[in-house]
């Protein structure tokens, strides 16, 4: 990846859905914050309406991160260029429940009690679209669910859709529900929640004046976790400040802290990469030194993507 000024993207906000969690800060804890998300109140409303769980938990999460960007207002709305705007979402599980849902219906009762309303939700591009719809974005819109990795491989689409010219910004989502259907299909409990983050290029952050928060600087994809890290290390500084892994790689750039989010938050699966962009936002936002590296491991392939400080770019 190139580090030059013209390529560099910055994250310029964060946003989460998640249960009990009130910010990406709260990534950084030990414990759930009181008073944070609550999928009971927070899932409801007429603008959630006929919508999936997996489509309202991303739809809840991108609200405060375009808050937290500065680029939505209650008078304004969306304040960006819309056809300037990419979409990116990460999610392995997220339209199951409505999949299994319509084939059961149609199995035992036939075709004709399928509901027209409920059909959007049996695409695996109904997240990305109900976004795009939801706050008029028109530009390049991609829906990913390649695994664990997707978080991460979805991250990397935004930061390239951006310095190949196809947009300004990019709207990156991960997000996983917990349901019946997904209880059954892992054996585990999901993190039933959504990260979402801002991307922006530098030029765009500088002219409307945003607050860089984080700065892309190096991904890699490899058959194994130590090659992946060091293909995402090659352009950046030495070590790392913050490890943010489900498994140390053998050879750790560096000695920094390390934050298992899957430990704490359940199985996050394409979410997981999002999260972890956010938790590296929020240590850069309290004075964190040095890159945060994040790293997912997939059923192909493993990825890494290193992050730095603003003032690292």
């Amino acid at each position: 990846m190139s580090t030059d000024r013209a390529h560099t993207v910055f994250v310029t906000g964060t946003g989460l859905a998640v249960p009990g969690l009130s910010g990406a800060a709260d990534l950084l804890g030990t414990a759930p914050a009181e008073g944070g998300f609550d999928p009971e109140t927070g899932l409801t409303g007429r603008d959630l309406r006929h919508k999936d769980r997996a489509t309202r938990l991303a739809l809840r999460a991108v609200g405060p991160a375009l808050e937290d960007a500065g680029l939505h207002d209650a008078d304004d709305g969306f304040t960006a260029d819309p056809a300037a705007t990419a979409v990116v979402v990460s999610s392995n599980t997220g339209n199951y429940d409505s999949v299994c849902g319509y084939v059961d219906t149609a199995a035992l009762r036939g075709s004709r009690a399928l509901s027209a309303t409920g059909l959007p939700q049996t695409s695996t591009s109904g997240i990305v679209g109900w976004i795009a719809i939801n706050y008029g974005l028109r530009g390049p819109t991609v829906g990913l669910g390649n695994g664990p990795a997707g978080g991460l491989d979805a991250l990397h689409w935004g930061r390239n859709l951006i310095a190949v010219g196809r947009a300004g910004v990019a709207v990156v989502v991960g997000v996983e529900p917990h349901n019946d259907v997904v209880a059954r299909l892992l054996g585990t409990t999901a993190v039933d929640g959504a990260a979402a983050v801002v991307l922006e290029s530098a030029e765009h952050a500088a002219r409307r004046g945003a607050r860089p928060r984080a700065v892309l600087r190096g991904y890699g994809r490899a058959p194994g976790l130590d090659g992946a890290v060091r293909r995402a290390a090659a352009d950046g500084p030495d070590g790392a400040g913050l490890l943010l892994v489900d498994r140390l790689p053998d050879e750790p750039p560096g000695t920094g802290r390390v934050l298992d989010l899957q430990a704490r938050l359940g199985h996050c699966s394409g979410a997981l990469g999002v999260l972890q962009c956010a938790a590296a936002t929020a240590w850069f936002d309290r004075g964190g030194r040095g890159p945060a590296l994040a790293t997912a491991e997939g059923t192909d392939a493993s990825v890494a993507l290193l992050l730095a400080p603003p003032d690292a770019s």
